[in-house]
């Protein structure tokens, strides 16, 4: 049986095939990353412009070798949204610049010492857990959209939900020849199609919305209070891209933490923020939901990025196509998200069989069972206005329990030492 061709990540992508790839890697990162503008109060418009010119800016300092979209980082939402209701949007793009910043001091950091500490603190059986957990926590996220977890659930959201997840499930393994590197836009198209004929579509925005807007551009005002209560937010950030860069290295293999370099995708994560901050956009990050259309159409060229970046950009200057995408009813996203998250989850799972995890040592096992139920059991561990809590607490007490175990060895004190 011939296995679907990959499209590797230096590899050039014939234009009719570059838009139709491109235009799913938006569909796939749209929901999320313009649902946080919408929290901190802001126009999407500005967002939709710095995730276009941050994931730009991130594939040229990565040389081209670390396929990612930056979108919306959610985990600024408690912080921000504090300094935001004492103070001001603008104080808050005043702690998002100070992250960026801080973020980027420890890129050159890692350049200095090398990125080998992470095999000592993270090893397999405690990457595999965290990976997974990448996935498995959003997967309420994914049914939230979907509205399946509302106390009344809408039939009609049902049968979208169900329209776009077959697609996307049966597409992805009956699709063959061109169909088969774009199931998530066909299932986005036929979701949306469904959701027409069940009447849950609204036009009024679009007809509303001008043809031509440049987005809304804000400066940032500085104050250490508010700087102070967003910047502990670096532990979470890094914790995330370390883990996102993991399991891309996974899925298209090859080891980015290497090549270009753990320094240089952290440092590109860190400066889009920093500008980000400067200009009156969210801070942004390397985003699952594209890493998860990478893992399902085994597409990783970074033009395909740069090109759905690219449409970011139109998309926050062209006031009627930013509203037309907008009108993509929460079931169609949250039946895309359903498998995109859950390719990521095992994702964890190939780390752990890839590597080839003995579960007969006990230090292994022990792991990943901490790391599992750390972050499935909903315990929350709060470092000022900063919540740690789901994948990234259990990164943290993955790479504390792995660093005991390393000094224990070195002691001489463990009993199943290789």
């Amino acid at each position: 049986m011939r296995e679907r061709k990959m499209i590797h990540v230096e590899e050039k992508v014939p234009v009719n095939l570059l838009i139709p790839l491109s235009i799913q890697h938006m569909f796939a990162m749209f929901g999320a990353t313009v649902l946080v503008p919408f929290i901190f109060g802001i126009s999407p418009a500005i967002v939709l412009f710095m995730n276009g010119v941050g994931t730009l800016l991130f594939i040229v300092i990565t040389k081209g070798k670390a396929p990612a979209y930056l979108g919306s980082s959610f985990a600024f939402l408690a912080p921000a949204g504090l300094v935001i209701e004492q103070m001001g949007y603008e104080y808050a793009l005043g702690g998002f610049v100070a992250v960026g910043f801080c973020g980027c001091i420890v890129a050159l950091i890692i350049y200095k010492f090398g990125s080998d500490w992470i095999d000592v603190v993270l090893p397999p059986a405690a990457m595999g857990p965290v990976v997974a957990l990448i996935g498995l926590e959003l997967a309420g996220s994914a049914a939230g959209n979907a509205g399946l977890l509302d106390e009344t659930i809408s039939m009609k959201n049902v049968i979208v939900f169900v329209v776009t997840l077959g697609v996307a499930v049966f597409g992805n393994v009956l699709f063959k020849g061109f169909l088969s590197v774009i199931p998530i836009l066909i299932s986005v198209i036929a979701g949306y199609i469904a959701a027409l004929a069940c009447g849950i579509v609204d036009f009024t925005a679009v007809a509303q919305a001008p043809f031509f807007a440049l987005p809304g551009f804000q400066f940032p005002k500085f104050d250490m209070g508010a700087i102070l209560t967003i910047l502990p937010v670096i532990l979470v950030i890094t914790s995330e891209h370390i883990g996102h860069q993991v399991v891309t290295s996974k899925i298209v293999g090859r080891d980015l933490l290497k090549d270009p370099g753990l320094h240089r995708s952290l440092f590109g994560d860190n400066f889009s923020t920093m500008i980000s901050g400067l200009i009156g956009s969210v801070p942004t990050t390397t985003y699952g939901e594209n890493i998860g259309v990478m893992a399902v159409t085994k597409v990783y060229s970074v033009r395909v990025i740069a090109g759905a970046a690219v449409l970011s950009i139109l998309c926050s200057v062209i006031g009627k196509l930013s509203m037309l995408i907008q009108t993509v009813p929460g079931p169609v996203i949250g039946g895309i998200s359903f498998l995109l998250y859950g390719m990521i989850g095992a994702s964890g799972i190939r780390i752990l069989v890839d590597s080839q995890v003995d579960y007969g040592r006990s230090r292994n096992l022990t792991l990943t069972s901490v790391i599992f139920v750390t972050g499935l059991s909903g315990i929350s561990v709060k470092l000022g206005n900063v919540e740690l809590t789901g994948m990234v607490l259990a990164c943290i007490v993955g790479m504390l329990l792995s660093l005991a175990f390393y000094m224990l060895d070195k002691l001489n004190l463990t009993n199943d030492q290789e």
